[in-house]
């Protein structure tokens, strides 16, 4: 069994900034749980990006008509880290997906088995990762106060759903975690 890594999901300015049609209310609690957790994860942390891509194509065409705002170049200030994220010692990766776990990400993580996945959006990012990477046989902890929603209903509706994939998704704590 290899060491978990922490996933932190797109800790983004787009997300942060309460003015954006995407920012969550509950960021700064979310990324003040991740900060916790980087020193535990040092040198096994991967940073993720949600990008839009430079031609939607299929159900995106009208997705990105309802979200015109996000259509700007993965290298706009929208979608980059926030701080302390921006200077953090991590692999990077970009998607234009909600869900991050793929072929790029399991080779990222170095394979391991199991994965703390944190960030936002809960209802979204989070949890089409986590669905994914439990499918694919890792498994995933979720500390519910390095997350944050969309709103706090969204947030606790998809921890909710997540709590459903036990034993494969487990459901803890910044605290549970450091401790453990």
């Amino acid at each position: 069994m290899t060491a978990p890594w922490l996933v932190a999901i797109d800790l983004q300015h787009v997300f942060a900034d309460p003015a954006s049609p995407w920012g969550s209310p509950d960021y700064p609690t979310a990324a003040a749980g991740v900060e916790r957790l980087l020193p535990a994860f040092a040198g096994r942390t991967v940073l993720t990006r949600f990008v839009a891509p430079a031609s939607p194509a299929g159900a995106w065409v009208p997705y990105y008509r309802d979200w015109p705002f996000a259509l700007v170049g993965d290298d706009d200030p929208l979608y980059a880290l926030t701080a302390p994220f921006d200077a953090v010692e991590a692999r990077i990766e970009t998607r234009e997906t909600f869900g991050k776990w793929d072929a790029g990400l399991a080779a990222a993580v170095d394979g391991a088995d199991e994965i703390v996945l944190a960030g936002v959006a809960t209802d979204c990012c989070v949890l089409s990762t986590a669905l994914a990477a439990a499918d694919a046989g890792v498994r995933v902890r979720i500390p519910v106060d390095a997350c944050a929603g969309g709103t706090r209903e969204d947030h606790d509706r998809a921890l909710a759903a997540m709590s459903l994939y036990a034993p494969l998704i487990e459901l803890t704590s910044v605290d549970e975690l450091l401790a453990g």
